[in-house]
């Protein structure tokens, strides 16, 4: 008897496959909100493996939260993007890299500002070389087809900084006395 065991995070080989492009553009609620097409090139293919690119697009959307068809409810937005310096980062769980996304300064900007982006997931390949025509037919013909989930992801909330006060945030003064925090290192203390 086999046994076949099945990772259940994404391969490295889908990973180094997949295709990011970012857009600002409106949300469900007309507000301007950035956006995440994530897809895999037609360089994915099935090699003789038992897992077609589809089932392994299908298992990435489980790790990144259960990405949903249009017609469903998205679900509450994970925490899966970071910034370091100008660059924006996706983390997916279980992968040993996070997907650096192509960014322009407005849409980091903006991402920055609203702490969340939509995500899409394209079940079809797109090559990385699509400009934005084809890139817009293939948004309308994977919507048409029901070929596209859809999430939100977040940035984490800001952690506790080492360099503040974590009783008085900074400020030198107790929140609760109003005097001089007794907790503080001397470089959070304010100067007369």
């Amino acid at each position: 008897m086999s046994v076949a065991l099945t990772p259940p995070g994404p391969d490295l080989r889908l990973l180094v496959s997949l295709a990011a492009w970012t857009w600002q553009g409106a949300g469900p609620d007309g507000r301007e909100i950035a956006h995440i097409l994530i897809t895999h090139t037609p360089a994915l293919t099935d090699g003789g493996t038992a897992v077609p690119a589809e089932d392994r697009m299908r298992r990435l959307s489980v790790c990144l939260g259960g990405l949903t068809g249009a017609r469903e409810v998205i679900p509450d937005p994970e925490r899966r993007l970071q910034l370091v310096g100008d660059r924006v980062l996706l983390h997916i769980p279980e992968a040993s890299r996070r997907l650096q996304l192509p960014t322009r300064r407005s849409w980091t900007e903006l991402v920055t500002r609203t702490g969340e982006a939509i995500l899409l997931l394209g079940l079809d390949p797109l090559p990385q070389s699509a400009d934005a025509l084809r890139l817009d037919a293939y948004l309308d013909s994977a919507l048409a087809a029901d070929r596209l989930l859809f999430g939100r992801v977040q940035f984490p909330p800001p952690g506790p900084r080492a360099d503040v006060c974590s009783i008085c945030g900074g400020s030198g003064t107790d929140p609760i006395s109003g005097r001089a925090c007794p907790d503080c290192s001397l470089h959070c203390r304010l100067e007369p």
